[in-house]
């Protein structure tokens, strides 16, 4: 019998010193600012605990930021709060994720007996005055030398993640001014990607910028929505604004349909693809249960964002093998995304301690990743002009003579067809100039060919310098050359000979020191009938009067004025 007395005692006294060790806030200063103290926890599952009833039951110990996972829909809370001065104390007890659960119960209880209740239930708040754009505030005034104890009832809609934070009038006034600025700015950016990618659809009709907007869309949602913007911004709360969590079901959907987008999966990758259809499935499925339900919706969430992570990163890995040269920018924009995410989950589940980065895991990871997200679609517009600028090379290649990097013969007769049919559409002059380099085999014969490329170079030089923008200047071959000129007369087609006859009569060659090699050209001129000719019947008729300059002593300028008008003060062809 004595051995039993002393186990009965021994319970006793160890049930009192269990009770003695509940977790207490002392407080011993006027001056209050905690955002970091232990409090007492317990899980209610059966959702129906009243206040009389909990405050019986034993709590666990847990800090005032804390995650108790998604099967924790109900929780209590139990603050002991000893005020050790010897005046009375006039806090605020701040729940700033106030605007994440469905309802919120404070119980103030004062030597045994409750003092004071308030019940928030976020669909009806009526005219509560204690939440402040999201954030529940609590006023209580402890008493000089005396213990007050509160709980707190958490009713949340998926994941309990909970927080408290104790302050005087001066603190609790600045805790809700700097209220969710991080978010705002988090936002803000990706708001401005946006608007951007949706300016680049508008620009390109390319489908990973409407893809990329969405998912931007769907993650700033999420994230002013799980952070508070939305509550603080414009005080909604409750079943409607929760349903806004459907985002976290569209951005993965939407992240995926970049992906086919960007790396052009359904017809470069079909293996790569069906996986990502495949993973399209179920997201669309728990996209369609959302619309119903979203608190059940939301429970298998975690699950496939696992999936979801090893599916993409197993995509992403693939291709990168397989040499696409965005792969490895998406490896590390989504291996951040990843990163992150595998955090909050873990926070969320309630598996890690509660740290900022892991409460804002999702968010950061977000983030992260639209910046990247947002460099591959700038580095992929670069690879496209990259291409089209080859292309471009190809094409002015095609058309353009090496040497002098004129216009060719080919190109000439495309061009001038147009620039005809210009001309006839607003009755406008045309003319052309046949321009061929005097005693050509002479200088190569005599100098050898590389000083008669040097003479073609510079020519071509100096009928860039005598031609307008407008003008169209080509290089038919050897020493011959070739001039349109639109909205030019008769008269101005031969000062424009004479002027390029004479720049080039002023050129001169250095072949060594002290020897020079001079430069002259015959030119032949013709203006065009937009009625009957061709281009190619004007180009005969100004070879004809090149040939006639040539004959003539070169050095000179002809015009032929077959099948025109005869102007008087001009030399024609016999």
């Amino acid at each position: 019998m004595p051995l039993t007395r002393f186990f009965v005692l021994l319970v006793l006294l160890l049930s009192a010193a269990a009770a003695s060790a509940e977790p207490r806030v002392v407080l011993d200063s006027t001056s209050v600012n905690l955002t970091d103290f232990r409090i007492g926890y317990y899980i209610d599952d059966s959702r129906e605990l009243t206040y009389q009833q909990v405050r019986d039951r034993s709590f666990r110990e847990t800090a005032s930021t804390t995650s108790l996972g998604t099967n924790a829909r109900v929780a209590w809370y139990k603050v002991i709060l000893e005020n050790a001065t010897d005046s009375d104390l006039a806090l605020d007890v701040q729940m700033p994720h106030a605007y994440h659960v469905e309802s919120v119960a404070f119980h103030e209880e004062r030597d045994g007996q409750l003092v004071r209740s308030e019940i928030l239930d976020l669909d009806n708040l009526g005219n509560s005055g204690i939440m402040y754009h999201g954030v529940a505030v609590y006023p209580v005034t402890l008493p000089a030398n005396a213990t007050t104890t509160l709980y707190v009832r958490s009713f949340a809609y998926s994941h309990q993640w909970f927080a408290l934070d104790i302050y005087d009038e001066e603190h609790s006034r600045q805790a809700l001014v700097a209220t969710n600025n991080d978010v705002a700015l988090l936002v803000g950016m990706m708001l401005a990607l946006v608007f951007y990618n949706f300016l680049l659809y508008f620009a390109t009709s390319k489908l990973e910028n409407i893809f990329y907007s969405f998912y931007l869309i769907s993650g700033l949602v999420w994230i002013a929505l799980s952070y508070g913007l939305v509550a603080s911004l414009f005080d909604a709360y409750g079943d409607e604004v929760f349903m806004l969590n459907i985002s976290l079901i569209t951005m993965p959907i939407f992240l995926v349909l970049f992906m086919m987008a960007i790396f052009e999966t359904k017809t470069r990758y079909r293996v790569e693809h069906r996986f990502l259809q495949a993973l399209l499935v179920p997201l669309c499925v728990m996209f369609v249960w959302g619309l119903f339900d979203i608190s059940a919706a939301l429970k298998p969430a975690s699950t496939a964002a696992v999936i979801m992570m090893v599916v993409t990163l197993s995509v992403t890995f693939s291709l990168l093998r397989k040499g696409n040269p965005l792969a490895k920018f998406f490896l590390v924009g989504h291996g951040f995304f990843v990163i992150f995410n595998v955090m909050a989950v873990l926070f969320y589940k309630g598996l890690i301690e509660p740290t900022y980065i892991a409460s804002h895991g999702v968010g950061i990871g977000i983030m992260l990743e639209a910046l990247m997200l947002a460099f591959i679609i700038s580095h992929r517009i670069k690879i496209l002009e990259d291409i089209r600028a080859s292309q471009d090379e190809l094409k002015k290649q095609a058309a353009t003579d090496p040497l002098t990097r004129l216009y060719n013969r080919r190109y000439f007769f495309a061009e001038a067809g147009y620039l005809m049919e210009v001309a006839k559409a607003h009755q406008q002059p045309l003319a052309v100039l046949a321009i061929d380099i005097d005693r050509f085999k002479q200088v190569n014969d005599t100098h050898g060919h590389a000083v008669g490329d040097q003479v073609i170079i510079t020519l071509a030089r100096a009928l860039k310098a005598q031609s307008r923008n407008k003008d169209l200047l080509a290089r038919f071959g050897g020493e011959e050359f070739v001039m349109l000129l639109p909205e030019t007369n008769t008269d101005q087609a031969l000062a424009c000979a004479e002027r390029v006859r004479a720049a080039i009569a002023a050129q001169r060659i250095d072949l060594s020191p002290g020897k020079q090699l001079s430069l002259t050209v015959s030119i032949g001129v013709a203006t065009v009938n937009l009625a009957t000719d061709s281009i190619e019947t004007a180009l005969n008729r100004a070879d004809k009067a090149l040939y006639e300059a040539k004959h003539k002593g070169r050095n000179q300028v002809c015009l032929n004025n077959d099948n025109q008008t005869t102007e008087p003060g001009v030399t024609q062809k016999p």
